[in-house]
Order: C-alpha cells, then sequence, then structure tokens
C-alpha cells in the first residue's frame, strides 16, 4: 500500500483528500505546513507528497526545491486553488500540478501516475 504525504494548512482541504485517498486504498499522513516537513519526511517515508502552494506560514514553492534537494526521487504533486503557478520556473521542480476541486479524479489519476514511473528504491 503506498502512503501519501497531504501537505495543505487548509484542515477541510487535508480532511477530503485523506478521506478520499484512503477510500481508494492508500495509506495517508497529513501536514499542516512546511514545518519540519523534510523531518516528516524522513520518518515517515511516503511514496509521495500532495502539496499546497499557498499556504499561511510557508511557500509550496520553496519547499519543494527542498524536497527536491534531499529526496530527488519523491514524487511530489503540487496542488492549488489558482492556475497561474504552472507560470512559474519553480513549479516545473513537481511531477504534476493539479488545479483544487472537491472532485478528486485528476488528482488520484496524477498520483496513480507518479507513483507508476516511481523508480524502485
Amino acid at each position: 500500500m503506498s502512503k501519501i504525504l497531504v501537505v495543505d494548512d487548509e484542515e477541510h482541504i487535508r480532511l477530503l483528500y485523506s478521506e478520499e485517498l484512503k477510500e481508494a486504498g492508500y495509506e495517508v499522513i497529513t501536514a499542516e505546513s512546511g514545518y519540519k516537513l523534510l523531518e516528516k519526511i524522513e520518518e515517515e517515508k511516503p511514496d509521495l507528497v500532495v502539496l499546497d502552494i499557498k499556504m499561511v506560514d510557508y511557500n509550496g514553492l520553496d519547499i519543494l526545491q527542498d524536497i527536491r534537494n534531499q529526496f530527488y526521487d519523491l514524487p511530489v504533486i503540487l496542488s492549488t486553488a489558482y492556475d497561474t503557478f504552472k507560470e512559474d520556473m519553480k513549479s516545473i521542480a513537481a511531477d504534476f500540478y493539479v488545479v483544487k476541486s472537491f472532485d478528486l479524479t485528476e488528482l488520484k489519476k496524477k498520483i496513480a501516475m507518479a507513483l507508476e514511473t516511481r523508480l524502485p528504491d
């Protein structure tokens, strides 16, 4: 069973993603900010990270750079309410980019694709 780390400062989003992804057969852990996120990744060893870009105290694009520097092969899906971040050069480091929606079909599709292409450890 693949483990997914959902990082979002909005509790209702964490709950929605968590419930839907558990129903889809994933193990889900959550974080409400980028605070100590690298330590959490080291500790939990998720197979994939779903990362919000605009959080109150952290910029997801900066966290993405940190993740890439330390866990270069860990798939990361940027999840945001704004599609304007697609134009940001920092966002190209992500495996996929999904605009938030209460219909998680697109997100689930991207998760499956990212996990499929992930290199074995």
